[in-house]
């Protein structure tokens, strides 16, 4: 990865304009600028007026140390490194989606992005091979101690990205979150796969009904890395779909053949309809979406003795 990364695209003026004060200079604005080759570290001042970002982990710690107070945001991802998407994906899934984000961020916006947490809670597919930490506490109490030691090197806002879905993975994050903004008075965030997912996403797809190692989802990954897509190995499975309605109804992919939630294969959907194309183009909204999320909470205020 590179230290700062480059924008790419044409000159263009972000509609949502916020103004940020970066190194000293008030009313910096957020615009999206022409091709630019980045100034060499000992010229470049780490926090500038341009659209970059950077990967805390490729930095040195004096740039580290600027970068962290100066940067409107802070950027903690999660994505589970080894979590099953069906016979078909490859287990980096989310974790795979989740760089590609941060990547996008980078190039396009004054963010700090830090090292990823690869292991978490996804309880639904405890039965199947992956890296879980089971106790959502334990999950939690780490990432509340990640979040704390940026908090206390001057983070400005911290929003934490989940490419896990709201009502899972997304809520021992969002009482971290939480605590975190009451705690210290940062203004936090959590952007869930379903916030970052808009509606044209879904409007893509041609299965009937959808939501893991689905047809979206494949068709990502063999857009991504379709050397470790297996479409031999995919097959529709829409396993108990019916209507929904209002409510929490925890999900389960069980492996057990008495349970109702017995699933053979471990996705849901037809990834059998995926195409590269299909996965091109739900990036491109999801990275829409999760850009606009960004710049809207820059503009989050922030406590008057900061």
């Amino acid at each position: 990865m590179n230290k700062i990364r480059t924008l790419h695209g044409a000159l263009s003026l972000i509609p949502l304009c916020l103004l940020v004060a970066v190194c000293g200079a008030v009313g910096a604005s957020w615009a999206i600028g022409s091709p630019e080759p980045p100034a060499s570290p000992a010229q470049r001042s780490p926090v500038t007026a341009e659209a970059h970002g950077a990967y805390l982990g490729d930095l040195a710690w004096p740039e580290a140390e600027q970068f962290l107070r100066e940067a409107p945001i802070v950027v903690i991802p999660f994505g589970a490194g080894a979590k099953e998407h069906g016979p078909h994906l490859p287990m980096n899934a989310d974790a795979k989606v989740m760089e590609y984000l941060c990547d996008r961020a980078v190039e396009a916006l004054p963010v700090v992005i830090v090292p990823p947490i690869l292991h978490g809670w996804f309880p639904a597919f405890r039965e199947f091979p992956g890296t879980e930490v089971a106790d959502p506490d334990v999950f939690a109490a780490y990432l509340r101690e990640v979040a704390l030691s940026l908090v206390k090197q001057g983070a400005q806002r911290i929003v934490f990205l989940n490419t896990g879905i709201t009502r899972a993975t997304g809520l021992p994050i969002s009482i971290v979150a939480r605590e975190i903004r009451v705690e210290t008075g940062t203004p936090t965030m959590v952007a869930s796969w379903d916030d970052i997912e808009p509606p044209e996403v879904e409007e893509l797809a041609d299965q009937r009904v959808g939501g893991h190692g689905d047809e979206i989802e494949t068709s990502i990954h063999l857009f991504l890395q379709p050397e470790l897509v297996d479409m031999d190995k995919a097959v529709q499975d829409y396993r108990g779909a019916g209507e929904g309605y209002p409510g929490y109804r925890p999900g389960l992919f069980s492996r057990d053949p008495n349970d109702p939630a017995y699933s053979e294969t471990g996705l849901f959907g037809d990834p059998t309809l995926a195409t590269a194309e299909k996965g091109e183009r739900a990036l491109e909204l999801l990275t829409r979406q999760w850009l606009e999320i960004l710049r809207r909470f820059a503009d989050t205020p922030l406590r008057s003795d900061r």
